[in-house]
């Protein structure tokens, strides 16, 4: 089952004091055109939560899908260009400083780096609510690859809506 969210601009930026002065305008055009970051991601052939990383400056957009994006969003592309173009570089990882252990560390990372964008788009597939770690099943694989040997790690946890009360 799909939900469909109003789109909203974030209201309490404090946590996102050092993101780039665009990400603002990207969010505010978001929610003006009333669309979801699969929709906008598909036209620049890119994944949701990918799209949405980049939203928080924790992915790159080339010059040719700020243009794009800037289009679909009704928002001048040039001023994104000149915002986050080829000069920009993120800077990954909103929060405290990581765990020092090398595994603990690359999965906080993960979570650092597309954590806000994976509640975004759960948000806008699910409601308000969280992910449940309580009822959630893990599951690591090792996938065979030429370049070397990958991690598959599956996080399947429950939905728990929010209580209105």
């Amino acid at each position: 089952m799909s939900f469909a969210s109003a789109p909203t601009v974030p209201t309490n930026t404090s946590h996102y004091a050092d993101l780039p002065a665009a990400s603002s305008a990207l969010f505010q055009a978001k929610a003006r055109r009333g669309l979801t970051f699969d929709q906008i991601a598909k036209a620049i052939g890119k994944d949701e939560v990918w799209l949405a990383a980049a939203f928080y400056g924790q992915a790159r957009f080339t010059e040719d899908e700020l243009i794009t994006v800037g289009e679909v969003l009704g928002i001048g592309s040039s001023e994104l260009v000149s915002q986050l173009g080829s000069h920009w570089w993120p800077n990954r990882g909103l929060g405290p400083m990581p765990p020092t252990d090398p595994v603990i560390y690359r999965l906080y990372e993960s979570v650092l780096v597309y954590g806000h964008a994976i509640k975004a788009v759960i948000h806008e597939k699910f409601g308000d609510g969280i992910m449940s770690m309580i009822d959630c099943k893990i599951n690591v694989e090792r996938k065979e690859d030429p370049k070397g040997d990958r991690v598959l790690l599956t996080f399947d946890g429950k939905f728990l809506p929010y209580a209105r009360w």
